[in-house]
């Protein structure tokens, strides 16, 4: 079992962190706004730190899950950075869905200081993180990978190194192109479903189970057809993330044309009022383009 240092503790972070602790590990939690990290000692025990270099003193892994990159930078970095008090080789693990630019920034840092750098984001949602069934993407070296898939498997399902630093957030990037386009077409679907006078959720028990099926289908559908979307995971958080494969993308060279199209879409959604609502919120725009 493994002394472990747990920075951040949103939606995802937070059960996260519980399922470190059922599995006998030693729990030191930081996050911004302590009474949050005071309710989950409260709920959970271990221990809660005032700042990300307390918590990470004398920790065999500091793991990480905030916002975005400047969030990841705050935790890591200066005075109260994780990344100055963390132990010559011990090893940090950053769940964040960041840049790759910003992944090989904070290495570089993290091996000035003897500390391995792990990139791993996340996919599965606040459900997978309940339940303990993330797929989890890694970057980094591969002994670094070794030692931190034992401890990342106490909330996975799937883990796998997909190459050196970077690689895990490029991963990630695929994964958020892809489902941009199948939660637009899933919105599209729907709503022609409705349009057409059709029971939309007869429907998808029908083409479910075939070439059209989806997790996003299989998941989703339900509460799309039920106008319900205050669960799972946030527009502003998707159009961060969208906004990152954009911008790799031009810096690689890759065409993302349906990428971009969405991610308007989901502007188009936060003027609606809908930054907090789910991915799945894209058909909300079609129905509002095309009332009944």
């Amino acid at each position: 079992m493994a002394k472990i240092a747990f920075l951040g503790l949103g939606v995802m972070g937070y059960p996260m962190a519980g399922h470190l602790v059922s599995k006998g590990h030693e729990v030191t939690v930081y996050n911004r706004t302590f009474a949050k990290a005071e309710a989950w000692v409260a709920e959970h025990g271990g221990t809660a730190a005032k700042t990300p270099a307390e918590a990470a003193q004398s920790a065999d892994f500091v793991m990480a899950c905030v916002g975005n990159d400047d969030d990841l930078r705050s935790v890591c970095l200066g005075d109260e950075g994780a990344l100055g008090s963390m132990a010559a080789g011990s090893i940090f693990v950053d769940h964040t869905t960041v840049s790759a630019a910003v992944t090989k920034e904070l290495a570089d840092v993290a091996a000035g200081f003897g500390v391995q750098f792990v990139d791993a984001p996340v996919s599965g949602g606040q459900a997978g993180a309940e339940n303990g069934q993330l797929v989890v993407m890694c970057g980094g070296d591969q002994a670094a990978y070794d030692k931190a898939e034992v401890v990342i498997e106490s909330y996975a399902k799937l883990c796998k190194r997909l190459g050196d630093s970077g690689a895990g957030q490029l991963t990630k990037m695929v994964n958020q192109i892809c489902i941009a386009g199948v939660v637009q077409g899933l919105s599209e679907g729907l709503n022609f479903a409705e349009q057409a006078g059709l029971d939309g959720k007869a429907v998808i028990d029908v083409i479910a189970g075939g070439a059209a099926g989806s997790w996003q289908m299989a998941n989703r559908y339900e509460t799309m057809v039920d106008d319900e979307f205050d669960h799972g995971f946030a527009v502003d958080w998707m159009r961060k993330d969208l906004g990152i494969c954009l911008a790799t993308a031009n810096d690689v060279g890759a065409s993302l044309p349906i990428t971009a199209i969405v991610d308007q879409f989901y502007k188009d959604v936060q003027a609606m009022g809908g930054g907090r609502w789910d991915t799945s919120s894209l058909i909300k725009r079609l129905r509002a383009m095309n009332p009944k």
